[in-house]
């Protein structure tokens, strides 16, 4: 019997730099197959196994699809007139003091309706998040050095003579950048892959160089000393900075053996990363977001881009210094930004409990949270849990009831990926795409969009906000495209206009259009004695983030160190092992894995407190340097038995 197949193409619009174009294909028996779009230039047939994973995710039993109230007896599902109306009642109240209403917002779902959420809380000026927990301090290293956040077209790789990947791991994150990687290397590219080790890389490099985390910006500063000593330095871009003198004289004063002993690297390791910069066919520079997420952070991606910059790989086919670009840079979103804006309250993202439980004049009296499970995803989870608990209402606009969701005292059911129309840029490639509803939404569950729409409609004055096809139809009046609303639908996908090639003419984006230096490079700080291991809570191979239920959650959570990892002596891998820090422990399964850093241990990040994970409990709530983002590997653990 032949089944009558649905087909539809639409866009991924998880958290994920690749953005790929799909293939949704729906049965009549309710089975769903997804698969990259092989006439989509980027995607070119094949996406990664979050997403196959993810069409699981969204048919789970467990699922949210109606509004859910909690009471004294338990959680009670009523109809989305009920839930509108206590919202629209709740936020009614505090309207003349809107600041006692916080609005938490993050990136757990790409799209242009996604960030049209916020334009509710705009306009009744609430207080916001500032900051992020993500990449904060990457971006705003471009912003300071550069002027802006621009990178070569990453097709240009496949210019490169040489490719230095600073940490990314290829085998977990952007498997269309992997896959540009390998072909590179097939045609004769090298790749030198510096990282803590532990990671895929092995098999899409020629070297690999092992560093201590977080003193990346030592390496570049030798790498730097060694240019300079070896007169290989370009003129011409030194010519295009400003004050290049005062940043040359701080790298000449460092003290090379310093420089390396602070990063555990060998001079012959040296020698090889040398050796990439300073010949003068072009290396392509990968910077990795979790280099980032150290105190000093920003300056680690800074000493990079001066590294690039000044072997004279800027500007150039084959060069380039590439980190996360903004998503939505090529769309227009400054409709979202009202001209008359009331006085709002900003908090930092990274330290979101300390920041509520301070709050005054007004305190928070509401909280609305969506496209983030922040009780998982922010540092010092449990006094976040305080804080929540300090606040009277709480609004969780999610899809499943994780550790965020549990606390909330209503639970508005979201649509998720292929169920609404949408709009994503990427923080990877040039497409804009268009995202076609290609599933039924389940039970009664709306988009975030809409939710707020309708809440706006129930205040008094009502606050009415555009409809989702004029917000998806201003979104594309920029002047990097060429598109309409309806030509976008016709073929799916439009590339900007901006050029393959980043400040090809060397002027920079600012004022002066002169490059900027860093002109202090901090020294690194020392493990505490009681807590001597580094703790990296790195991304997993098949889940994003922590919103989405982790399926396959094990207790307890693994964590991996080197072989030859000082703590192993002291420990009994048969009675139960904590991980343990200044804030608390966890149970955790002990693995070793070979080539790490012995000064460090591992957790794969995303798993649910309420499932016997939440690595984020011990982590404490610190500020990197720039950009307000989170210090997150700034954690220092221990490993032991239990009593």
């Amino acid at each position: 019997m032949n089944e009558k197949k649905e087909k539809a193409t639409t866009a991924c619009t998880m958290d994920c730099p690749d953005a790929c174009s799909i293939i949704v294909r729906r049965a009549s028996d309710g089975s769903v197959k997804v698969k990259g779009n092989p006439d989509n230039p980027f995607t070119s047939g094949f996406t990664c196994a979050k997403l196959k994973d993810h069409v699981r995710r969204v048919q789970s039993p467990h699922r949210i699809t109606h509004p859910q109230l909690k009471t004294q007896t338990g959680w009670q599902t009523i109809n989305w007139n009920e839930a509108l109306d206590l919202c629209a009642v709740k936020i009614q109240a505090l309207r003349s003091r809107p600041t006692s209403i916080l609005h938490i917002h993050n990136e757990g779902a790409k799209g242009v309706l996604k960030e049209a959420t916020t334009l509710l809380f705009t306009r009744l000026g609430t207080s916001r998040v500032r900051g992020s927990l993500c990449d904060a301090a990457g971006f705003m290293a471009g912003v300071h050095d550069f002027g802006s956040r621009d990178n070569n077209d990453i097709n240009d790789l496949l210019n490169a003579s040489r490719i230095v990947n600073w940490g990314k791991d290829f085998s977990r994150s952007s498997v269309h950048t992997a896959a540009l990687v390998k072909r590179a290397r097939k045609n004769g590219t090298r790749v030198l892959t510096i990282s803590p080790g532990g990671d895929g890389n092995r098999s899409y490099s020629d070297v690999l160089v092992r560093i201590r985390p977080g003193t990346d910006r030592f390496l570049a500063a030798a790498v730097l000393q060694l240019l300079i000593q070896n007169d290989v330095i370009d003129q011409n871009m030194l010519n295009h900075a400003r004050d290049p003198e005062k940043f040359l004289a701080l790298i000449e004063a460092q003290p090379m053996e310093a420089l390396l002993a602070t990063c555990d690297v060998s001079a012959a390791d040296l020698q090889r990363v040398y050796e990439c910069y300073a010949q003068k066919d072009p290396a392509a520079t990968l910077i990795s977001a979790g280099l980032q997420r150290y105190r000093y952070g920003g300056e680690n991606v800074r000493f990079i881009n001066a590294l690039a910059l000044l072997s004279g790989n800027i500007g150039r086919a084959g060069g380039g210094s590439y980190f996360q670009l903004h998503s939505y840079r090529n769309l227009n979103l400054k409709w979202l930004r009202e001209q008359e804006k009331l006085p709002r309250r900003s908090f930092q993202f990274p330290l979101i409990g300390r920041e509520i439980l301070t709050a005054e004049h007004p305190p928070i009296e509401m909280i609305w949270v969506n496209g983030c499970n922040v009780i998982n995803q922010a540092p010092d989870s449990q006094l976040l849990i305080k804080a929540f608990a300090k606040v009277d209402f709480k609004v969780v606009v999610d899809a499943f009831m994780n550790d965020t969701a549990q606390r909330a005292d209503l639970v508005l059911p979201t649509t998720l990926i292929m169920e609404q129309e949408d709009i994503i840029g990427s923080y990877l490639h040039e497409q804009v795409q268009y995202v076609c509803p290609a599933l039924p939404c389940p039970g009664k569950t709306r988009d975030d969009y809409w939710i707020l729409r309708q809440i706006g409609k129930r205040l008094d004055p009502p606050l009415k906000l555009p409809s989702a096809k004029e917000c998806l139809r201003a979104s594309l009046e920029s002047p990097y495209l060429s598109t309409t609303l309806e030509q976008l639908r016709d073929c799916g996908c439009v590339r900007s206009n901006r050029p393959a090639i980043a400040y090809a003419d060397l002027r920079f984006a600012h004022d002066d259009g002169r490059y900027r230096f860093p002109y202090i490079l901090h020294p690194e700080t020392e493990a505490p004695a009681d807590y001597p291991l580094r703790l990296l809570t790195l991304v997993r191979r098949k889940t994003i983030h922590s919103q989405i239920l982790p399926d396959d959650q094990k207790q307890p959570p693994a964590v991996w160190v080197a072989p030859d990892n000082f703590c192993l002596k002291d420990l009994n891998l048969e009675k139960p092992v904590e991980l343990v820090s200044a804030l608390g422990r966890l149970k955790v399964s002990v693995q070793t894995l070979a080539g790490l850093h012995p000064d460090v241990v591992i957790y794969r990040r995303g798993d649910w407190i309420s499932r016997g994970g939440g690595v984020n409990q011990l982590i404490a709530a610190r500020l990197t340097d720039i950009g307000s983002g989170a210090a997150y590997y700034d954690q220092y653990v221990r490993l032991e038995n239990s009593d």
